[in-house]
């Protein structure tokens, strides 16, 4: 283990969408899985420990359930056999890598995966292992950013790290307004007065309880997760840093 790292066990989060490709034709798109897998293997070699969370959002998601017809407990159902799909995509794409994983459901499904056991979980990490973390919560109404804070509370990671497709937390968003303004750090409570929607508020409220940070940044540009473990300012921290008006 690098002892100058700044973050050594780590909770990715990356969502299901960010698998698709640009233009949507493709639900799981194989160079950006392999992208994802080469970032990991990079933090991987310096002896990080590595957790990941992958939502399902791309295949299908709960919350649409009742426009099709289907009741919300079914429809998220559904949406947590997405996210092992998902799980099973960066699992080989991972191994083709030449990474040792071991896939965790909240679901029992012994022919594809261990079930979720919160001391083989950390037992995984500590002999080197990717442990992917399927299924949520396993329970309906609980998105995958929650299931996200609790795996990290669980295995005692140093921080929730969520990557999507910008940069980290604005006021509002970038992609739709070209004046967003960016947060370099922000506050628990301040995420939630401003409604910025970094986590849903089950998985903000578990975070701070633990005094466990969010680092948001982009994870499509090549190294910034090896910035970021290696203490780069990379991304918008969420933690107590007190109220920023």
């Amino acid at each position: 283990m690098n002892t100058k790292l700044k973050y050594k066990r780590i909770l990715l989060k990356l969502s299901g969408e960010a698998l698709m490709t640009k233009d949507g034709g493709k639900t799981i798109d194989p160079e950006t899985l392999s992208f994802f897998a080469n970032e990991i293997k990079k933090v991987h070699e310096l002896g990080v420990e590595v957790g990941i969370v992958i939502g399902g959002g791309n295949i299908y998601r709960g919350l649409s359930a009742g426009e099709q017809g289907i009741d919300r407990v079914t429809g998220d159902q559904m949406g947590m056999l997405a996210t092992v799909i998902n799980a099973l995509a960066l699992q080989n794409a991972c191994e083709d890598k030449g990474m040792y994983t071991r896939l965790m459901t909240a679901i029992n499904m012994e022919a594809i995966a261990e079930p979720y056991i919160r001391r083989r979980a950390i037992r995984h990490l500590e002999k080197g292992r990717i442990v992917i973390f399927g299924a949520g919560t396993g329970h309906p109404y609980f998105s995958t950013d929650t299931a996200a804070s609790l795996r990290a509370v669980e295995i005692e990671a140093d921080a929730i790290i969520k990557g999507t497709r910008v940069e980290g937390v604005y006021d509002s968003d970038p992609e739709k307004n070209p004046d967003a303004i960016f947060y370099s750090e922000i506050n628990y409570l301040d995420v939630l007065k401003k409604n910025l929607r970094v986590m849903d508020l089950t998985a903000i409220s578990l975070c701070r309880e633990n005094s466990l940070p969010i680092i948001v940044f982009n994870m499509g540009n090549e190294n910034n997760l090896l910035k970021l473990v290696n203490g780069d300012e990379i991304g918008t921290k969420v933690a107590d840093f007190g109220n920023i008006d």
